[in-house]
């Protein structure tokens, strides 16, 4: 069954259970789904009458948003399949040179694999970020704080993904751990330069 069919106080209670699954990177997953929850609100609340002109970019843009909500569903589930891959892969034999060998490699591609998840979930985030920042000036003003708060849970779940990266560079070769290094540092500034830029808009019309 999926996270997304249990209830909250069900999920909750797993979240905060010994079992390490569901872990940071669902919650990071999580958090990125309820950002544009709030998001694809924003938009569909600026549709009708007083906002003729832009209703069918807003609603364009509620769908993206729904996507995008099936997207960090898929990513959630993605996450958690990578952490028993790692954990799988830390239980291999090592008694000889040859189980050694195979286990080092097999913990080296499944840190690789756990590391493409949040990263992944890190570019989807921006995408939505950078749509939720156009949209800043233009939603309707009497929702244009949630659009601020979607926005915020959207930099957190960047933000908490990119931990979960970083958690996984030190089992990497030094090559890889360069080149995931130096991507995700300039997808955590593009989500920070986005979120101060568009929570400025947001307060200017509040």
């Amino acid at each position: 069954m999926s996270v997304y069919d249990q209830s909250i106080r069900e999920f909750l209670a797993e979240a905060s259970s010994a079992s390490p699954v569901p872990g940071g990177g669902s919650i990071a997953a999580l958090a990125a789904a309820l950002g544009a929850s709030m998001g694809s609100m924003t938009a569909r609340l600026t549709t009708g009458a007083k906002f003729k002109e832009q209703e069918a970019a807003m609603l364009e843009n509620a769908e993206l948003f729904r996507q995008a909500i099936e997207r960090f569903e898929a990513l959630q589930e993605k996450d958690m399949a990578s952490f028993n891959r790692f954990m799988k892969a830390l239980k291999l034999p090592a008694a000889t040179p040859e189980e050694k060998e195979r286990r080092s490699l097999a913990i080296r591609e499944a840190s690789v694999y756990a590391a493409d998840v949040p990263l992944e979930l890190m570019e989807a985030c921006l995408a939505v970020m950078r749509r939720l920042a156009v949209l800043a000036p233009e939603v309707n003003k009497n929702v244009v704080s949630d659009l601020g708060i979607a926005v915020l849970m959207l930099e957190a779940a960047v933000q908490s993904a990119w931990i979960t990266v970083e958690i996984n560079l030190n089992t990497m070769s030094g090559d890889n751990r360069k080149v995931y290094r130096d991507k995700g540092t300039l997808l955590l500034g593009e989500a920070e330069g986005i979120k101060r830029d568009a929570l400025a808009q947001v307060r200017e019309r509040i």
